[in-house]
């Protein structure tokens, strides 16, 4: 395990045109496996790391949006850079003052650590899960917040 870990923390895009700051710690970070994440990553998964909305300022640039359906039915918006693509953060609209901050465009990925894995019913077949497994959108998170807690990184 990873020792603790100082905020604030940075981040950003691809590119470097766009750059932010993150001022609070993460409530909990999950892998998600629903096909949205799939085809926004081209990959098997995203890692996300949940935070407060207010705790994420962007210092460099103007960061495009995009909103579209989930699978689980909500309104979600994307939070990206118009230059590159790389996607930042994303949301539910309306806002529920959390946004799934993209672990990746941290700029120290050292202590990040999923506990778990969510939309497991989409994910590829050939990955195996160790953590904690929800089939779909979790209705409760407490688990997710709980063991994510216990690693005592913030």
């Amino acid at each position: 395990m990873a020792g603790e870990v100082t905020l604030p923390q940075t981040g950003g895009c691809a590119c470097g045109a766009v750059r932010y700051e993150l001022s609070a710690p993460p409530l909990m970070i999950y892998n998600c496996h629903c096909a949205n994440c799939q085809k926004i990553t081209g990959s098997a998964f995203t890692v996300a790391a949940t935070v407060p909305e207010a705790s994420l300022a962007f210092t460099k640039g103007d960061p495009a949006r995009v909103e579209w359906k989930a699978d689980s039915g909500n309104l979600r918006f994307g939070i990206f850079c118009g230059a590159c693509g790389s996607r930042i953060a994303n949301g539910q609209v309306p806002t529920i003052g959390m946004l799934s901050l993209r672990a990746g465009t941290l700029d120290d990925t050292s202590w990040v650590e999923p506990v778990g894995d969510i939309w497991t019913k989409s994910a590829q077949k050939w990955l195996k899960f160790g953590g904690l497994v929800a089939e779909g959108q979790p209705k409760d998170y407490t688990p997710f917040i709980e063991r994510y807690r216990a690693q005592g990184r913030f």
